[in-house]
């Protein structure tokens, strides 16, 4: 759907000026289906109008217009399970860096099959590294934005690639591990929890936040820091928390094991968890 027009993916465009095309000036979201219902819509919506409103982005329609179309276009595509990402820019105009010369703010809904991870991805863990970036900046004026810059996210799995790995730890300057290259982290020593603060620079994400109410639910105590990478090597578990892959275990980070090397019991409880949240019994 492009400004609120079902049109097929193949013949949905965006102008060459448009911003968002340009300079990256656009904020977005990505969230699944579950059973075929959109999965915490509603709050993916509210996140993408904070995002908006951080970048000086006038949203084009209401929030209750942008989740409408994200179920009418759900509802054309047809899909078992979908993959969808919702993102405004601020539009097109002449070419130059000053917000003012663009009009008219755009919306795309995009709606596609999902492709999950595979099954034995979670039963077997992630291997990751590390990846030193300069990209979280918890002083930034964009701090709290899911912007459509991504290109260190995108180094990040470059690098990761590179050396046999799927994902990416994400470390600060000041050598803290704060995210993964698209997802929220989560550290498990002793029977608690451990994952960066949003002052970290962190995008809070959607999935993460059901994991705390989920944590705090089951009385798993959580710790909010973000720790050294001196300090992997302490842990027990670590996993991933993301809109499309939901809890994501990591069982290496730069060769090494992380605790048995298998996906741990605070991770599988958590997991179970979230299954009963996402497939509620009926």
């Amino acid at each position: 759907m492009v400004d609120g027009e079902v049109v097929p993916l193949e013949r949905a465009t965006v102008g060459v000026l448009d911003r968002g095309f340009l300079y990256g000036d656009a904020v977005f979201e990505t969230l699944r289906t579950y059973r075929g219902e959109p999965f915490e819509l509603s709050s993916h919506i509210e996140r993408l109008k904070r995002s908006a409103a951080i970048l000086r982005i006038g949203l084009p329609v209401s929030t209750f217009v942008l989740e409408r179309e994200v179920r009418d276009v759900l509802g054309a595509a047809g899909n078992e399970e979908s993959y969808v990402r919702v993102t405004v820019t601020r539009g097109s105009g002449d070419p130059g860096l000053d917000p003012s010369r663009a009009t008219g703010p755009r919306r795309i809904v995009v709606v596609m099959p999902l492709t999950p991870l595979p099954a034995e991805t979670y039963e077997v863990g992630l291997r990751t590294v590390t990846f030193a970036s300069g990209r979280v900046a918890s002083e930034s004026p964009a701090r709290g934005a899911k912007t459509a810059n991504y290109v260190e996210s995108i180094l990040a799995v470059a690098a990761a690639r590179d050396r046999g790995a799927l994902d990416a730890l994400v470390v600060d300057s000041g050598g803290r591990v704060v995210q993964g290259a698209s997802s929220n982290v989560f550290f498990a020593t002793r029977g608690r929890l451990v994952t960066p603060p949003e002052d970290a620079g962190i995008l809070p994400g959607i999935t993460r936040g059901v994991v705390l109410e989920l944590a705090a639910a089951v009385g798993v105590p959580v710790e909010l820091r973000a720790p050294l990478t001196a300090e992997l090597g302490g842990f027990d578990e670590i996993f991933l928390t993301s809109s499309v892959r939901g809890l994501a275990p990591v069982v290496a980070v730069d060769g090494v094991e992380v605790g048995s090397g298998r996906p741990g019991p605070l991770y599988e409880r958590l997991s179970t968890e979230f299954e009963k949240r996402v497939n509620p019994v009926e």
